[in-house]
């Protein structure tokens, strides 16, 4: 589970504004640091098939939130992409 000072560095990373914490940017970037956590615990718990589900559930929510995006407002689709070290 994220804790409450990670999840305030990712919003922080790709905020809008200083008080935005539900624009697709800063979504994207709370659903990249849990993908990062599950992704560790799934290393060393390799049968832990539930959170492999929610694994696959996050990336498909991650990926529709950047189709959004991407359709939206490109440049700022550009600008997340590059800022989270994610790959199209």
């Amino acid at each position: 589970m994220i804790t409450k000072e990670n999840k305030e560095k990712a919003i922080a990373l790709t905020q809008v504004s200083k008080t935005d914490v539900g624009s697709p940017q800063a979504q994207v970037s709370i659903l990249t640091a849990r993908i990062k956590e599950v992704t560790a615990h799934l290393q060393s718990n390799k049968h832990d098939f539930m959170a492999r589900r929610g694994l696959v559930q996050m990336v498909g929510k991650r990926k529709k939130l950047l189709k959004y995006l991407e359709r939206k407002d490109f440049e700022a689709y550009k600008e997340t992409i590059s800022k989270l070290g994610l790959r199209k």
